[in-house]
C-alpha cells in the first residue's frame, strides 16, 4: 500500500509512524509513506498556504498549493489515484467502512491533511473521492485523524499483524456481527478477589466459544 500525505507539518507524523505495528509494517514495506509540505508549492513569496474565507472570520487552506500538490503527485506517480480529505463531516468511519476503504485503496491513494477550519471547496468539487470523518467533533489538526485512518486500514494487511485471528476476533468484526468484543481475561488467575471465569479455565474450546459469543455485547 503507497499513501501519500499532504500536509503543512509532516514531522507530527514521526513519532506514530515509527513505534510499533505501523514501524514493523513499513520496515517490511508493507506499506509505503511519502510526505509533501503544503508550503512547497505555495504561490506566494511567503510561502503562505491559507486566505481568509469569503464571508467568513477564519482561515481556509488556499486551493493553488493544494491543486499543485495532487497534481505533481500525479504527475510523480504517472496516473490519477483516489484522494481523500479527512474532514469533521460527511462519511463517518467505523468497522465496516474500513474494510470497504481497504478493498478500494489498499494499492495507493492520497490523504489531504488540513489545518484550518476548511478547504476550498472547489479542492473538493474538482479533486477528491472520498471524504472522511473519525468522528464528530473538530480537531486542531488533521494529521492525528490521517494516523487513525492509516493505522486502521494497516491492519487489514496480510502479514501487518502478527495473528491473523487478531483481526478475524475483535470488536466490530464480521464474525462478531459487528458487536463489541467479549471480556479478555489473563493470568494471575484472582486479582484483588476476582476470578477468572472458570469455563475459560476448563479447556473445553467449544464451551469456550459460546461463552464468547454471548459475552459479545452492542
Amino acid at each position: 500500500m503507497k499513501i501519500h500525505i499532504i500536509t503543512i507539518f509532516p514531522e507530527s507524523f514521526e513519532s506514530y509512524f515509527s513505534s510499533s505495528i505501523l514501524k514493523r509494517a513499513i520496515e517490511n514495506e508493507k506499506i509505503t509513506i511519502h510526505f509533501y509540505k503544503l508550503n512547497d508549492f505555495s504561490i506566494d513569496n511567503f510561502k503562505r498556504v491559507d486566505s481568509k474565507a469569503y464571508g467568513m472570520h477564519w482561515q481556509v487552506l488556499s486551493p493553488e498549493p493544494l491543486s499543485k500538490a495532487i497534481e505533481f503527485i500525479f504527475s510523480k506517480i504517472g496516473t490519477k489515484v483516489p484522494v481523500i480529505y479527512m474532514s469533521p463531516s460527511w462519511d463517518l468511519l467505523n468497522q465496516e467502512k474500513l474494510e470497504n476503504y481497504y478493498e478500494k485503496l489498499w494499492e495507493e491513494f492520497i490523504i489531504i491533511c488540513w489545518h484550518y477550519e476548511w478547504i476550498d471547496q472547489r479542492i473538493i468539487d474538482l479533486y477528491v473521492d472520498y471524504t472522511i470523518s473519525i468522528w464528530e467533533y473538530v480537531l486542531t489538526s488533521w494529521e492525528l485523524a490521517a494516523c487513525v485512518f492509516v493505522d486502521s486500514l494497516s491492519r487489514n494487511i496480510s502479514w501487518v499483524l502478527w495473528n491473523s485471528l487478531s483481526l478475524e476476533e475483535e470488536s466490530f468484526s464480521k464474525k462478531f456481527d459487528r458487536q463489541k468484543e467479549y471480556p479478555v481475561y489473563t493470568r494471575p488467575e484472582v486479582f484483588m478477589w476476582k476470578k477468572v471465569p472458570d469455563i475459560l479455565l476448563s479447556g473445553n474450546h467449544k464451551k469456550i466459544e459460546e461463552w464468547k459469543l454471548k459475552n459479545l455485547t452492542k
